[in-house]
């Protein structure tokens, strides 16, 4: 029996004038460089949604795309489907213990008063979100310290994927492979016994924006303390990369740290910055 003897259809075949269409399409757009190896993710992606709006011509699709509102509507939801949102909390555990030993050193400044943070490429939540724990359970540890502010800046390109990581419920799988003292002050296990909601505390941390990293000359962001931004450059083009990482960290504040995924960003340097020696970790300090 076929695939499509069960209901499902092939992915409609592109021709390669047709990648290439689309291929520069997706990489003005949003940076994303789709390889010939990832060609099917692209025929599969854009071959779903056009059979979920009744058409079957890219190029009829592709004119939809470029027609105005309807187009950039149509636009956000394809990009949701392009984009990579497999995330998980405190994911690579020694780029979070860099930020624990800097929170550290932020909360001994006598005259500190606020911490700004920002994850950059936010996905669903759990970056923000654990940056957000983290800070507040370091800041709770300190009872002469109550008077400090924190606050997380979360950003994505993604709507529909901002507005599941505002409501802040995630399945048992998720919530379970976090330590069980976050897991226990940080969540509330919801009536269905399989998922588990951010408590208000920290959620009202996270103030959750729509952000295209093509455009960050326009975000209104500056003198951050973290900027936190891993595995959303992996498809990025090296150049692409390098611009993105200078407007990142043009909005550190002195002091400041950016946290990227390691390997995402080599044979990069930026005069205001210097490379921070940590085992497992790609980050770097503004230092004036």
């Amino acid at each position: 029996m076929s695939l499509a003897d069960w209901g499902f259809k092939p992915a409609l075949p592109m021709s390669d004038e047709q990648f290439e269409l689309w291929q520069a399409l997706v990489e003005v757009r949003i940076g994303i460089t789709v390889t010939p190896s990832r060609r099917s993710f692209l025929e599969t992606s854009l071959t779903t949604r056009m059979r979920e709006i009744g058409l079957d011509d890219y190029e009829v699709f592709y004119e939809k795309l470029m027609s105005g509102p309807a187009g950039s509507t149509e636009w956000m939801i394809l990009t949701d489907r392009l984009t990579v949102q497999e995330t998980s909390f405190f994911r690579h555990v020694s780029s979070y213990n860099l930020v624990e030993e800097h929170l550290r050193k932020l909360v001994a400044e006598p005259e500190r008063r606020s911490i700004n943070l920002w994850s950059a490429g936010c996905s669903t939540g759990e970056e923000a979100y654990s940056l957000a724990m983290l800070s507040d359970s370091l800041l709770t540890s300190n009872a002469h310290r109550h008077e400090i502010f924190f606050g997380v800046t979360a950003t994505d390109i993604s709507l529909p994927t901002l507005m599941k990581a505002r409501q802040g419920v995630y399945a048992d799988r998720k919530v379970m492979a976090i330590p069980e003292h976050y897991r226990q002050r940080y969540f509330q296990h919801l009536d269905n016994q399989r998922e588990w909601k951010i408590v208000d505390v920290i959620r009202k941390r996270v103030a959750f924006s729509q952000l295209n990293l093509m455009e960050l000359e326009k975000a209104p962001f500056a003198d951050m303390d973290i900027i936190f931004c891993q595995n959303v450059l992996i498809y990025f083009r090296r150049f692409r990369k390098r611009d993105v990482v200078t407007q990142l960290a043009n909005r550190l504040a002195v002091g400041g740290v950016m946290v990227l995924g390691l390997g995402e960003v080599v044979d990069w340097s930026h005069p205001q910055l210097e490379r921070i020696e940590y085992p497992d970790t790609l980050a770097f300090r503004r230092v004036c």
